[in-house]
């Protein structure tokens, strides 16, 4: 609460300045923490030369699918993995689920970068695991006509 002192000037009491601090602490408690939002388009170049800069983090990246294989998890369920190719340079994507892309298609690939990830006695360098597969035909139709 504000107390009036003249017209010009407003004092703030004690008991004000707790709820204005406790109103603004539940607010912040309120906030998603955790989640990953998402992240600038990075070329597959930048991925490659700074890995340590991009580990464990959300990337978006871009190109054309190559060595597209779908597969299915150990519990059973679908998952694919691909190439991702730009002008310099290649990812690997994987994901869980299915992804509506075929081989040669362009795409825009979001998912959490890892540097290297061991799997089982085999060490994977540079791989995407894909939150969002996209093709690049199916964003932008054709608008003319």
């Amino acid at each position: 609460m504000l107390q009036r002192r003249d017209r010009r000037s407003f004092r703030p009491t004690a008991i004000g300045t707790l709820c204005l601090l406790g109103t603004l602490t539940m607010m912040a408690w309120a906030l998603p923490v955790g989640v990953p939002y998402a992240a600038a388009l990075v070329e597959v170049t930048e991925l490659l030369a700074h890995p340590d800069h991009y580990d464990h983090q959300v990337v978006t990246v871009s190109g054309r699918v190559s060595s597209f294989q779908l597969a299915t998890n150990r519990d059973g369920h679908p998952a694919f993995g691909f190439l991702l190719q730009d002008t310099a340079g290649t990812v690997k994507v994987v994901g869980l689920g299915k992804a509506d892309v075929r081989e040669g298609d362009y795409v825009v690939v979001e998912g959490i970068f890892s540097r290297l990830r061991q799997a089982g006695r085999a060490i994977v360098y540079n791989e995407i695991k894909a939150t969002s597969v996209q093709s690049m035909a199916r964003m932008n139709p054709d608008l003319v006509g």
